[in-house]
């Protein structure tokens, strides 16, 4: 009976054409026919000569890199250094570490346990997650080539010219890569994020000696073989899928078919891939400008991929839907007001996988700063901060040859905040933030962490969220960092607010209830209901009030579980790095042991966990920063 409800739950949550697709791929994968669509070689004519191609290109945003000579600036010695280590075998992974690779690495292993893919199995066979492996985007994070940046970046600067190297790694990786095999074919997005990079630095070397008509011809020929499988499986990330992968995907599409009419494809792509672009940006972007998938990280992701397709289109004097302008305008003005004003970071709220697409600064990888500036401007013609960013030089589109309407430049707004189609309400004054997750969920959640409460001040992360670690780690990782223990809200014994099951699906979903924030003279006040721990007991509602002192620094947390079940411990989680954070409650028994965060994808580092323990079902909890 139990199975049989979990499926009915699947059913009512992710619907009936989800399960269809599913089962109908499942069948053809494991009958061989989904292999068959994916032959080891796709027929491409129509490519121009390397003179013609450059003649006619489209018109692209890279700047070139003759417009160096009249800048003034010091050789980047952070840009230099890694582009010397990148040289001699080293490579960034997500943002954060290190891998020494050799010169001739086979881009099948994984440099974190160093397991070899078999490169001769049609990526039909490859499996997404073994335990041997390890974490199979490992391999991907350099097959997505976003390294030639700081190639791209530092030639620019310095008046070097490294597209011998650049065009040397993408040669490389096309035959050892042959096509629909291997690791590197499994995920379409990443096959997307490739061909763009990949494009990215064709344009930027356009005129580049090293770019031979040998060199050409063989990655278009790539291109074209890797963007007929991102076409053939498109369904599989608009229906199985539908998150930033679809939105990727179709991007690709739509500029891969305006950037080269040449393929027999390129109309249908171009079509297509704009109409579905339009239908995931309207069905994943709320009016709100907040994300379907209640992440921080995927929605720059998100922004990241309009910025491409609004930079691209208004360079082609080309237009996308209304909604489209509107809701990227709507989802830098959410992720803007999220933002510590002091730092440029974000709450580490959601799946946060390390993913930072298109690195055009030297900025850290926490500073959402970069992204949104860009994307601002290109919708206001205006400063979104006091400083520009790089980015922005870098997607150079001539406002004044823009048709389309210009929007009024964001300001940041204090006091109350509410993102109610979301679920998240803010509180800010001139030092410090608070961030509140209250929210339903649309399509499905990632962590089971309703009703988190994030607090910053000065720019310090003072109460904050354990994020993501990684998508294929042990068991008890993951449950810690995909579950309630690791957010700063409330756990009933060593259960979770959802119930687990495979990899990213979660059962009895979460519900906000009700969920209102307001301001008097003296307080911020926050009331928040969820149905939660369903599967334990139906009626278990979590209530919290959360009352903001104005002008100091202190909270009071008042948590109330109707119909906790007498057998569970009811337990307050709070995570800090904070030695000046004071947290006091009465009626409870405080207990405080090690616990974790992760920044950065891969990385995990001690934070100090503070739980109120009580039989009861209420709490009431005084948190103070001591400045």
């Amino acid at each position: 009976m139990k199975r049989i409800s979990l499926l009915f739950q699947l059913l009512c949550n992710m619907g009936m054409k989800y399960i269809v697709f599913r089962t109908q791929y499942e069948l053809k994968r494991k009958s061989g026919l989904l292999r068959k669509k994916y032959p080891p070689y796709w027929v491409v004519r129509n490519i121009p000569s390397l003179v013609q191609w450059r003649m006619e290109a489209r018109p692209f945003f890279t700047l070139k890199k003759t417009e160096n000579c009249s800048r003034n600036i010091p050789v980047n010695s952070f840009l230099r250094e890694r582009v010397e280590r990148m040289l001699r075998g080293d490579y960034c992974f997500f943002s954060s570490t290190w891998y020494s690779l050799t010169e001739n690495y086979d881009w099948i292993t994984n440099p974190d346990t160093g397991y070899r893919y078999d490169i001769s199995r049609h990526w039909i066979e490859v499996e997404d997650y073994v335990k041997e492996a390890g974490d199979i985007k490992y391999v991907w994070e350099k097959s997505r080539f976003a390294f030639l940046y700081d190639f791209i970046r530092y030639d620019w600067e310095t008046g070097e010219d490294y597209s011998p190297f650049v065009f040397s790694q993408i040669l490389d990786w096309i035959d050892k890569n042959p096509l629909n095999y291997g690791p590197n074919y499994k995920c379409s997005q990443e096959i997307s994020l490739r061909v763009l990079n990949w494009i990215f630095a064709l344009y930027y070397y356009k005129e580049s000696v090293t770019l031979t008509e040998e060199v050409f011809n063989k990655i278009m020929t790539s291109i074209y073989g890797q963007m007929k499988h991102v076409r053939t499986n498109i369904n599989f990330s608009r229906i199985a899928v539908r998150n930033n992968h679809a939105i990727t995907e179709t991007l690709a599409l739509y500029i891969v078919g305006m950037l080269f009419p040449f393929f027999d494809e390129s109309i249908e792509w171009k079509k297509s891939g704009k109409k579905w672009f339009e239908e995931e940006i309207k069905y994943q972007i709320a009016d709100d400008g907040t994300y379907l998938q209640y992440s921080m990280n995927y929605h720059r992701v998100v922004v990241q991929l309009l910025t491409w397709a609004i930079g691209l289109s208004d360079c082609n004097h080309e237009r996308f839907c209304n909604e489209v302008y509107q809701k990227a305008y709507a989802s830098v003005n959410f992720l803007f007001q999220c933002q510590d004003e002091h730092s440029g970071q974000l709450p580490n709220y959601g799946s946060n996988d390390g993913a930072l697409f298109f690195k055009l600064n030297d900025d850290d990888y926490r500073d959402y700063r970069p992204q949104l500036d860009a994307l601002h401007y290109l919708l206001t013609g205006q400063n979104l901060y006091d400083r520009v960013f790089e980015d922005r030089m870098w997607y150079n589109v001539q406002l004044s040859d823009i048709s389309r309407n210009l929007f009024p430049a964001i300001q940041k707004q204090y006091g109350v905040v509410s993102f109610k189609k979301g679920g998240y309400f803010l509180f800010r004054e001139k030092d410090s933030f608070t961030f509140i997750r209250c929210g339903q969920y649309k399509d499905r959640p990632a962590q089971a962490d309703n009703l988190h409460i994030d607090i910053w001040y000065e720019g310090r992360n003072i109460l904050l969220d354990g994020g993501s670690y990684k998508y294929n780690a042990s068991d008890a990782d993951l449950k810690y960092f995909m579950g309630t223990e690791s957010h700063n809200t409330v756990m009933l014994g060593t259960q979770d607010q959802m119930l687990k099951g495979a990899r990213f699906i979660w059962y009895n979903w979460t519900q906000a209830l009700q969920a209102t924030a307001n301001e008097d003279e003296n307080n911020f006040t926050f009331v928040g209901y969820i149905k939660a721990y369903t599967y334990i007991h139906k009626g278990i509602v979590h209530k919290r009030k959360i009352i903001k002192k104005k002008g100091c620094t202190v909270w009071e947390i008042e948590d109330t579980i109707e119909h906790k079940p007498d057998n569970l411990l009811c337990r307050q989680l709070w995570h800090t790095k904070s030695e000046n954070l004071y947290i006091s409650s009465e009626d409870s028994i405080r207990n405080e042991k090690k616990g974790w965060y992760s920044s950065y994808y891969g990385e995990k580092q001690v934070c100090n966990q503070i739980e109120m323990d009580t039989m009861g079902n209420k709490l009431k909890t005084i948190i103070q920063f001591i400045k």
